[in-house]
């Protein structure tokens, strides 16, 4: 099964987007760490003057996932340094009896 992470990378670099994961696993503590407790991914594009810092999750998760974001120390200094963050949800969808498929739901934090 293909992470939503994995589909936002995916995603991005079809975009134009030079990507990193900047997600770490903590073997120690056995628990996934966001760069700044709140950004997945890091995203650079020719021409844009900014960072494009991504949290990915299920789209039913979104809602948390920003108020994550909104309440973090560290929200307001990236915010104000000029760059942008936004939060990838990923569902599948489509028409009852017909094949399901993923589709993401971007949500710009700023």
């Amino acid at each position: 099964m293909t992470s939503p992470t994995q589909r936002t990378l995916k995603y991005l670099r079809a975009e134009g987007y030079t990507v990193a994961v900047v997600e770490k696993f903590n073997t120690y503590a056995k628990v996934r760490q966001d760069l700044f407790g709140i950004l997945d991914i890091l995203a650079m594009k020719p021409g844009l003057p900014w960072l494009l810092g991504i949290q990915t999750t299920t789209t039913a998760n979104l809602a948390h996932r920003e108020k994550k974001i909104r309440e973090s120390p560290h929200f307001d200094l990236w915010r104000n340094t000029g760059n942008k963050i936004m939060v990838h949800g990923w569902a599948k969808r489509g028409p009852r009896k017909k094949r399901k498929v993923w589709t993401l739901t971007a949500k710009d934090i700023c």
